[in-house]
């Protein structure tokens, strides 16, 4: 055997180098077109709409998790033979777009009131040319391969006629319409909220109980918003509590006011929670609401749009939170307050938007009757039309749809579709379809509010295919083959999808497939927020490990429907496996190795051979299997257990023994297994880690790109059960050779005379297992010093070994004596522990198992290190 290999030239640089590579790539595939879909071709659709990222916004690591997933769906199916569409755009985001001009208004001492309408908007415009849509080029640093051709936005003319048109249908058949009812409002935003829009967060806050009436009649009510009992216009009771039976349909004064408020009975009243009473303010609370409709009661609306207070008295202009203790003080004032708890923590809404706290308020405004439109979403999921992956989040989908209120609609803003509905100067009320003339004249207005953002975005995956016209894309690319995307904005945006897509698509809902990933958190499972300094940035992860690494990293974390923690050393690992790639790939080629031409029939070649070429079989079929579940983490861990261990580790360095041996037809044989194994390899991880294996494959193949190239297919026939435990026994024996080298205190590299004997060696490896353990033939005289017995399935093998000469002796048993040391410690250590009775009570068992554990690993260590002490003594 020679020590050399026969070095072939190639052109591929030293390392892989990201920051030099990628955009170069990138671009190369975009102008070739790799990535524009055809809607007259022959070929079978697969199609994903981009969850459209607010104008505003920029890559952040969820993003960067749904687009690598969305991305390795879309480069297989393209390399499957599919007609790929991957369509890409934005989406207005009317509160924060609206409020991030502002702010820069602000800035210049000017307000939207200053500018008007019409120039505000011209101003956003003007915000959106220059500012915004800066996502969509840290889109292409990560590799997308979406189709530039057809980027969409939700204010581009045709999606806006989507708009209005489902606008008009829905009106026109009673699906949409104008009241009033208790609404989501931001002080802030100056705007109605939709529930989906508010975040609830458990806030320090105050439970305040005050005493209506005097004597016999005297009820007392809790609430943590005392400034909103101004406008109280009841107290409600449960009809079964006896304990206020003789106050139902009587008169208490409401303090602070001089007005007299009925007692009600409402089954809403829990009458085990706090006194079993409670203040009804039908126009500042929900349930209030409801209760105050049902038994007539008025309505009081004691705050303006800023959440002051309009009551005329010593509160009026008071900001509600200055109000608060100002009314909790007159109370005390006048002996009303029977008890105060503080703090009191309680769920309350915030704006999604800006943080403000959000103030329920009775409002004028515009409504989606959802109820059956909810109930074909949920139809469309039992049915099968539309599958949710994991299966197991059907249920919250179904808890959602299930019970969903009807919902707002129309914004307080200037930004957004603005409702096509005009009134008449006699109260008509008119709705205008795309295709209608508004009507004109003297005292005709059009509503001055726009539409949610959800309903545009809901709208998604119908209008950017040219809906409501009949295109080409509509016809190939609807419904479209997957959606992917967090499940946290499952109600947010899928919910509404699945509503129009049904409605208006005769009822076909909008995907084939809802695939649902779960959120990034850091490496201590936390949520990740700029105020506990934990948020990984992707664009910084690319900068330091390349966009391959970032997206390997995020696969290999990517489990249906559960949050994925990360932290950078992950990252680090990622390119790590990069770079193994590349070196095993480059060193490979550099030996001949080639995708040219069919494999040589399986006699022709070697036991490795076969091993290596059913184990890849085996993983073409897994992976294959593993991407139609949306198992992308599995996928990623099955080819990195096999390209790191398998091809790396084991084939590459069995495959240097053959290439080395010197006969030409063995040398030829391998060349063509390695470069087989290598091209599949590739096109498998092309999906996930585009570059690099973008640049390797057309180095080994002289292809045009991978992004074109075909998914592999298993190659049958190569299977060998007989070769699989031939290969495993040598695994196993240099396994145990490698750890008996290191206990004996040899370096890696270090060369020690060895022989092999026993019936249980696996015949035709001997030349592999001696190079991969450094061992070399024994001279005349050997004589051995240390020796190993291995049971592999075919008997045992006893290696021999003369390490005379080879280690310091002295040298060697002051490291031992110091490994001795510490495994005494630690046996110390963890017999005092378990020894300690108050420890072992109060511990939780598995912490006591980790210990016995920790114990058991001491005592084994003291003992090898002994024997070898020993050893080295008789030596």
């Amino acid at each position: 055997m020679t020590e050399n290999a026969p070095q072939q030239k190639t052109d591929l640089p030293g390392a892989w180098d990201p920051a030099a590579e990628e955009a170069p790539m990138y671009d190369r595939w975009v102008a070739a077109g790799y990535f524009t879909a055809d809607a007259s071709s022959g070929k079978p659709p697969f199609s994903i709409v981009l969850p459209p990222p607010n104008v505003t916004g920029s890559l952040h690591m969820g993003h960067a998790l749904n687009h690598t997933l969305m991305d390795a769906m879309s480069r297989r199916r393209r390399m499957q033979g599919y007609e790929v569409l991957w369509l890409p755009g934005m989406d207005h985001a009317g509160i924060a777009t609206q409020n991030v001009v502002e702010r820069e208004l602000a800035g210049e001492g000017l307000s939207r009131h200053d500018l008007g309408r019409e120039k505000f908007v011209e101003r956003v415009w003007e915000w959106k040319a220059e500012y915004g849509g800066k996502i969509l080029g840290q889109m292409k640093r990560l590799g997308d391969s979406v189709d530039w051709s057809r980027e969409r936005f939700t204010m581009d003319e045709n999606l806006s006629r989507a708009v209005q048109t489902v606008f008009k249908n829905f009106y026109d058949a009673g699906l949409i319409y104008r009241a009033e009812r208790i609404i989501n409002w931001c002080p802030r935003c100056q705007t109605a909220l939709s529930d989906i829009e508010v975040d609830h967060n458990d806030d320090d806050g105050e439970l305040v109980s005050i005493r209506y009436g005097e004597g016999e009649n005297a009820i007392v009510v809790a609430t943590t918003r005392a400034e909103t009992m101004l406008g109280d216009t009841a107290v409600a009771v449960h009809p079964d509590d006896e304990r206020y039976a003789h106050l139902v349909g009587t008169e208490v004064e409401l303090p602070l006011t001089g007005r007299r408020i009925p007692v009600v009975a409402d089954k809403h009243v829990d009458p085990e929670f706090g006194t079993g009473a409670v203040k009804v303010t039908p126009a500042h609370d929900p349930n209030d609401f409801e209760i105050g409709r049902r038994h007539d009661l008025p309505m009081l609306t004691i705050m303006n749009e800023r959440a002051e207070i309009t009551v005329p008295g010593p509160f009026e202009g008071l900001d509600r939170f200055e109000a608060r203790p100002a009314v909790v003080a007159a109370l005390r004032e006048q002996g009303r307050i029977v008890a105060e708890k503080r703090p009191y923590v309680h769920a309350v809404g915030h704006c999604s938007r800006c943080d403000t706290v959000v103030e329920p308020r009775l409002s004028l405004q515009w409504w989606v009757k959802v109820a059956d439109l909810a109930k074909a979403a949920g139809d469309a999921v039992r049915d099968g039309r539309t599958q949710i992956h994991p299966a197991e989040l059907e249920k919250r989908y179904f808890d959602w749809v299930d019970n969903m209120h009807d919902w707002t609609i129309s914004r307080q803003l200037w930004w957004g579709h603005r409702i096509p509905v005009w009134y008449g100067p006699d109260g008509e009320v008119v709705c205008v379809g795309p295709d209608e003339q508004p009507p004109a004249g003297e005292g005709w207005t059009q509503d001055p509010d726009v539409l949610d953002t959800w309903f545009s975005s809901g709208l998604w995956p119908m209008s950017t295919l040219g809906w409501p016209g009949e295109t080409a894309d509509l016809a190939k690319f609807y419904p479209t083959s997957v959606l992917s995307t967090g499940y946290d904005i499952l109600f947010f945006w899928v919910v509404r999808m699945m509503m129009f897509g049904v409605q208006e698509m005769d009822g076909r809902p909008p995907f084939d497939h809802v695939y649902l990933h779960g959120l990034i958190r850091d490496a201590n499972g936390k949520k990740m927020s700029k105020s506990r300094g934990n948020v990984l940035d992707p664009l910084e992860w690319m900068d330091a490990y390349g966009a391959d690494a970032t997206r390997f990293t995020l696969a290999r974390g990517a489990n249906p429907g559960t949050d994925m923690a990360l932290a950078d050393e992950w990252a680090a690992g990622s390119r790590n496996f990069c770079t193994k790639l590349w070196n095993a790939s480059k060193f490979a080629m550099m030996n001949g190795a080639t995708a040219a031409g069919s494999l040589p029939p399986a006699s022709e070649l070697t036991e490795s051979d076969r091993w290596i070429l059913g184990r890849l079989a085996a993983l073409v079929s897994e992976v294959d299997g593993l991407f139609e579940d949306f198992q992308f983490a599995k996928v990623a861990g099955a080819l990195y257990q096999f390209t790191w261990n398998e091809l790396c580790d084991w084939y590459l360095e069995l495959a240097k023994v053959q290439l080395y041996q010197g006969d030409p037809a063995r040398v030829e044989a391998t060349q063509h297994v390695l470069g087989h194994v290598l091209d599949t390899v590739l096109r498998l991880l092309h999906p996930f880690v585009p570059f690099v294996t973008e640049k390797l494959w057309t180095a080994l193949t002289g292809g045009e790109s991978l992004v074109v190239a075909q998914w592999p297919k298993a190659v049958e026939g190569y299977a060998d059960p007989v070769a699989d435990g031939r290969v495993a026994d040598v695994q196993k024996l240099v396994t145990e050779i490698r750890r008996f080298r290191a206990d004996q205190g040899l370096k890696p590299g270090q060369k020690v005379a060895a022989r092999l004997v026993g019936e249980g060696l696996p015949g035709g490896h001997e030349d592999a297992i001696c190079s991969l353990v450094r061992l070399t033939e024994p001279a005349d005289g050997f004589s051995a010093s240390a020796s190993l017995e291995v049971a592999l399935a075919g008997g045992v093998v006893t290696v021999e070994l003369d390490t005379s000469g080879t280690i310091d002796v002295a040298a060697e048993r002051k490291r031992l004596q110091k490994d001795l040391g510490a495994a005494q410690k630690e046996l110390a250590q963890t017999e005092g522990k378990l020894g300690n009775e108050a420890f072992i009570a109060k511990a939780p068992a598995p912490v006591i198992e980790k210990i016995k554990v920790r114990r058991e690993t001491a005592v084994a260590d003291i003992g090898r290190i002994e024997a070898r002490l020993a050893a080295l003594a008789a030596s």
